[in-house]
């Protein structure tokens, strides 16, 4: 019987490596060429690569999900990225725009392709490129949702994601616990830094010289509609005729209104429900003890048989 035991002790497998490794001419999404619109690409953090990678990525002990360092030599930028399909041409990798603007790349340039393991991540912070993301109603929402097209995020990163139809920017500006974290099945805390050119609002200061509506002369509240005036309506006369029924109020004055009474013994957190607002009349003391004075059989007896009257 043929036996398995000392085939992987051969030098040959050993020389094996277990780390892709290797340079490709990078393009932007919309180079690539066929019918179909790849334009989700553009909305992630994933590459497309050849189908050769595939075929050495299945013959090394790589982990999944697969994830990747791409370097730009001549710039000596770098970021990382997962992969999303091999179905490009050999010898070419297909980028986001944004992706290429990090590595500073142009259209054919080299790129370092290389498998790396990163932890899960725990925390990131992100810091939006303009003041518009504050338009959003739920940032956190729409942030979570289109990180589900990433696969790792790397700190110094400006991201792109799309959003009713608009493109918003965003710094990577702190990730936990590395600087390069993976974000497929994690739990992550996400938090937000004030956008760039952001100015907070200035607090207006009441000046104290100018008079406020409490200080104002009473003659402004003559202005006011009152609500009924008495004799204020037009009249109608027999004859059809209009010519003498115009109406003509009286104008009010500044005696005319009236104004609530402040209560000065106010205090922040007690509601005070005035019962009767007309003051009672003072009882007389002693007319009080009168008729609280108790008389011992002072009452009066009523009878049955009239007087005058023989039974």
């Amino acid at each position: 019987m043929f036996s398995f035991h000392h085939v992987f002790d051969h030098p040959m497998a050993r020389g094996f490596p277990n780390r892709f490794s290797t340079q490709y001419r990078c393009y932007s999404v919309s180079m690539l060429a066929g019918p179909n619109d790849r334009s989700d690409v553009e909305k992630g953090g994933k590459i497309i690569m050849p189908p050769s990678a595939l075929d050495q990525l299945s013959r090394l002990n790589i982990t999944y999900p697969m994830l990747f360092k791409l370097t730009n030599k001549n710039s000596d930028r770098m970021t990382h990225c997962g992969v999303l399909e091999f179905v490009a041409d050999e010898g070419i990798c297909y980028l986001p725009h944004w992706m290429m603007q990090n590595l500073l790349l142009e259209e054919g340039g080299l790129v370092q392709v290389e498998s790396v393991n990163l932890m899960v991540a725990t925390y990131s912070k992100f810091q939006p490129q303009s003041p518009d993301f504050l338009d959003i109603t739920n940032p956190k929402a729409v942030l979570e949702n289109a990180l589900r097209n990433f696969a790792c995020l790397t700190t110094g990163d400006v991201i792109a994601i799309n959003y009713n139809e608009k493109i918003y920017e965003l710094r990577v500006m702190e990730t936990k616990p590395d600087k390069a974290v993976s974000i497929i099945e994690c739990d992550m805390n996400v938090d937000f830094d004030a956008p760039l050119g952001y100015k907070e609002p200035e607090r207006r200061t009441q000046n104290h010289d100018e008079p406020t509506e409490e200080e104002g002369d009473a003659s402004s509240y003559a202005d006011m509609d009152t609500g009924f005036r008495a004799f204020t309506g037009s009249g109608n006369r027999l004859d059809g005729k209009t010519k003498g029924i115009e109406p003509s109020p009286a104008p009010l004055t500044a005696s005319d209104i009236k104004r609530g009474i402040p209560n000065y013994d106010f205090k922040v957190g007690r509601i005070t429900f005035i019962r009767n607002s007309r003051p009672q009349p003072r009882r007389n003391i002693e007319d009080d003890d009168a008729m609280n004075r108790f008389i011992a059989f002072s009452g009066q007896g009523q009878s049955l048989r009239k007087k005058g009257r023989k039974p």
